[in-house]
């Protein structure tokens, strides 16, 4: 298992990495998943905005698009992270960068276990695990 970190389009200082990936890891074996490749690359909103436009055809702004590319020896797939929009909403909901950094990255990873969150139902789910493991990170 690997986790790497890039930038891209930005600058970010993201500290403390083993934490998170163990974290990360813990979080991946509690769901029952084996854990692969995974990138986590943080970026600005012009340059997430074009990925959304580019490969999911939409065209608005959005804090993280996870692309899942399920391999069946353990999860795969990249976290593209807007910097910018994580920013912009620890501001509105009162939280540090870092903690509203490791709920988008948690929940990109709750993703790549095979978590939806297209209907109010899922996205309640997706909320509540991500808490749950948020918490577990503040242990």
């Amino acid at each position: 298992m690997a986790i790497h970190y890039y930038t891209e389009a930005c600058t970010l200082k993201f500290g403390n990495r083993r934490k998170v990936n163990r974290w990360i890891q813990e979080t991946i074996r509690a769901e029952g998943r084996k854990s692969g490749q995974i990138s986590i690359i943080f970026c600005s909103d012009d340059y997430l905005l074009q990925l959304n436009r580019q490969h999911l055809n939409h065209d608005y702004y959005t804090d993280i698009i996870t692309f899942d590319y399920g391999q069946e020896n353990g999860l795969c797939g990249d976290l593209f992270i807007s910097v910018d929009t994580v920013r912009h909403n620890a501001e509105q909901y009162g939280v540090s960068l870092l903690d509203e950094l490791h709920r988008v990255i948690i929940h990109g990873i709750l993703h790549l276990c095979g978590y939806p969150d297209k209907t109010p139902e899922q996205a309640r789910r997706m909320r509540a695990k991500e808490d749950f493991y948020l918490n577990l990170l503040r242990l």
